[in-house]
């Protein structure tokens, strides 16, 4: 799946990450946060892996339930980390 991927800075210099399927516009209610581009059009696959902290099968379900998958607060990075 090609996704595009935002970045957000939290506390303790940490960073939560959000997928949104390509071209699909960013959910609504994300919108009022400060979330950044980090990459475009990137492949996202369902092998396992952690992508940008996120567990892709769980990445799966959320786009399926809500359209967008994000990060939680558990699987945070510090900067560069993802």
């Amino acid at each position: 799946m090609k996704v595009d991927v935002y970045k957000r800075p939290d506390s303790d210099g940490l960073f939560s990450y959000l997928v949104v399927p390509h071209q699909k516009p960013m959910p609504q209610e994300v919108t009022n946060t400060d979330w950044q581009l980090h990459e475009q059009d990137v492949n996202f696959e369902r092998d396992g892996r952690r992508h940008f902290t996120l567990q892709s099968e769980d990445a799966y379900r959320q786009i399926g339930e809500k359209g967008y998958a994000i990060s939680h607060l558990s699987e945070r990075a510090g900067d560069g980390a993802a």
